[in-house]
């Protein structure tokens, strides 16, 4: 039985005086530890995903709890293996998640929904209006069952697509992301733009299904890692699709085309019918092939949202 490596996911938002000093000392304690993954620290807290061997993610946890500012932190723990992350990736950039909002938002302490309660909510307000704050490719995979969908590709599009939603603002808006950050700053946005009932999911995604599986939940979650989607097994209704084919599948790849090198989702059955699908349908209406196509580099460890 090969050894289980935990990935764990979290973030805070806290001030940082000195981002770069708390970097290198992360970056000292990771490397110590041989943990892997992508690591944002800022003025305004930390967001992290690493993974390694149980025992030196233990540590980890550990010592960055013995800091009073971080002694609270949540930590999501899912399932990887050696390979989910190929190195360490630990950076200080103005964000620890990247909105552009053009306004200091602050976090929404108050509108926080337990998984009990989102799921209570669900199922016994009619008037809410589930809003998925992820990008619109990540939903294509799985998302919560008539949930409106962003059409954006980069979460920091979503102030511009707001708009779009104006119609949502006397509504109650129940909010979710993959692990609660984006939704710390989507539900503050939201509320600075005139709603006035938004709501946001605890812990997001990860935190839910840990508790109540697939209720209410279509497909399988898209993770910022090479894993590309986890899925809960227990009454899993598959609604990823291939853009070729429409096959049933979770499979991410790039496209080919390296200028494009959109993520998109191809089954590998489509794959091995026509080596021209390893381009986006976009790029092979434009009448690109697999051989005309510029190859496509191996895509670079990046700090995902969560």
């Amino acid at each position: 039985m090969s050894e289980v490596y935990p990935v764990i996911l979290f973030y805070k938002f806290i001030a940082i005086a000195d981002p770069e000093g708390l970097a290198a000392e992360h970056r000292a304690l990771c490397q110590a530890l041989e943990l892997k993954g992508r690591y944002l620290i800022a003025s305004e807290g930390v967001n992290g995903t690493l993974a390694g061997k149980r025992e030196q993610v233990d540590r980890f946890v550990s010592v960055l709890r013995e800091d009073p500012r971080f002694a609270d932190i949540e930590i999501k723990v899912s399932d990887g293996d050696a390979s989910t992350f190929r190195k360490l990736i630990l950076k200080v950039r103005p964000e620890i998640v990247t909105l552009k909002a053009g306004a200091d938002l602050s976090t929404d302490q108050d509108n926080h929904l337990s998984p009990a309660e989102w799921k209570s909510m669900i199922e016994e307000d009619p008037d809410v209006v589930l809003v998925d704050v992820r990008n619109a490719y990540e939903a294509a995979a799985g998302r919560f069952k008539d949930a409106v969908i962003c059409d954006i590709e980069q979460f920091r599009q979503l102030p511009d697509y707001l708009g779009r939603l104006e119609h949502l603002k006397k509504k109650k808006v129940l909010m979710y992301c993959t692990g609660g950050i984006r939704c710390e700053k989507a539900s503050a946005l939201f509320r600075s733009r005139g709603f006035e009932q938004v709501f946001q999911l605890h812990g997001g995604i990860m935190t839910y299904q840990r508790e109540f599986g697939n209720e209410h939940w279509l497909g399988e979650c898209f993770v910022f890692d090479p894993r590309m989607t986890v899925k809960v097994e227990r009454d899993l209704v598959q609604i990823g699709r291939c853009e070729h084919s429409g096959r049933p599948t979770a499979r991410f790849v790039n496209c080919l085309h390296d200028p494009c090198h959109r993520l998109f989702m191809l089954s590998e059955e489509s794959e091995s019918e026509n080596a021209d699908h390893r381009l986006c349908p976009e790029c092979l209406r434009s009448g690109l092939s697999a051989e005309t196509a510029e190859y496509v580099r191996p895509p670079k460890d990046s700090v995902g949202e969560g």
